[in-house]
């Protein structure tokens, strides 16, 4: 992978990444500790898969925690951030990477439990963690982003309002954040190349990848906009807390 953050720029930091055994997560947590920061992977179900990452990262020089933990389940959120304060005793960065909604078999309330309420389980554990220029990304979606002027396809609507629900809850803890020194983005996309939402809606609205692709002109891939998520953990909090990547000449004001 390319050098998106100055080597060594991260040294001494532990950057913690939801979701983080494939996709975006993984190219966050890569670039992450590419910079030299001590890791930590997240995965829910998939082991060995987080495991061979995090073997892959050590390589680099750093350390890296790999701990598995169910979001939806503060039980497990709180012994998820218990290992980090053992290993690491602190977090510098946290990315809320993780999110679902469209998966077959789950609740009918699933994308609101993954996708508001354990991001907001997630920060509340961590904040005993941070200090002072701590820093805090949500990752989004533009259609997820600016659902409520731009309509979306109707297989991702409720996983787009899920979505919203969660950046507006964690944005009312921007003053908490901010009393604590804490720096809070949130990184909004269009739809990314070779993500499993991608995918899903792909086999849901066939043509629906191209079409977007054609309007936007271009699509991240999952590299690209993970290179995006990670330099939003390091660079000036924009002033509206927001990065958007891609074009949003297609979506209407927030």
């Amino acid at each position: 992978m390319s050098d998106v953050l100055p080597a060594g720029s991260l040294a001494g930091k532990v950057a913690l990444v939801t979701g983080s055994s494939r996709g975006i997560g993984a190219d966050t947590v890569r670039y992450f500790a590419e910079a030299g920061a001590d890791v930590v992977i997240n995965f829910r179900n998939k082991a060995p898969r987080a495991e061979k990452l995090a073997a892959q990262l050590r390589e680099l020089g750093g350390r890296a925690l790999v701990v598995g933990a169910d979001l939806t389940d503060p039980a497990s959120v709180a012994e998820m951030f218990d290992q980090v304060r053992t290993e690491y005793g602190r977090l510098d960065v946290l990315v809320l990477n993780a999110s679902g909604g469209m998966e077959s078999g789950m609740a009918e309330d699933y994308a609101l439990t993954l996708n508001r309420d354990a991001q907001l389980s997630v920060l509340r554990a961590a904040l005993p963690l941070f200090g002072e220029g701590s820093r805090v990304v949500f990752v989004t979606s533009h259609q997820a982003h600016f659902i409520r002027t731009t309509p979306t396809m109707p297989e991702y609507e409720p996983v787009a309002r899920s979505k919203r629900a969660g950046e507006d809850a964690l944005r009312e803890l921007i003053p908490t954040l901010e009393a604590k020194g804490v720096g809070f983005t949130v990184v909004s996309g269009d739809m990314i190349e070779g993500t499993i939402t991608a995918t899903l809606l792909e086999r849901a609205n066939p043509g629906a990848i191209a079409e977007r692709r054609g309007s936007a002109g271009k699509l991240y891939n999952v590299s690209e906009f993970a290179a995006e998520v990670a330099l939003a953990a390091v660079e000036p909090v924009p002033d509206d807390n927001t990065r958007l990547v891609g074009d949003t000449s297609g979506f209407g004001a927030k």
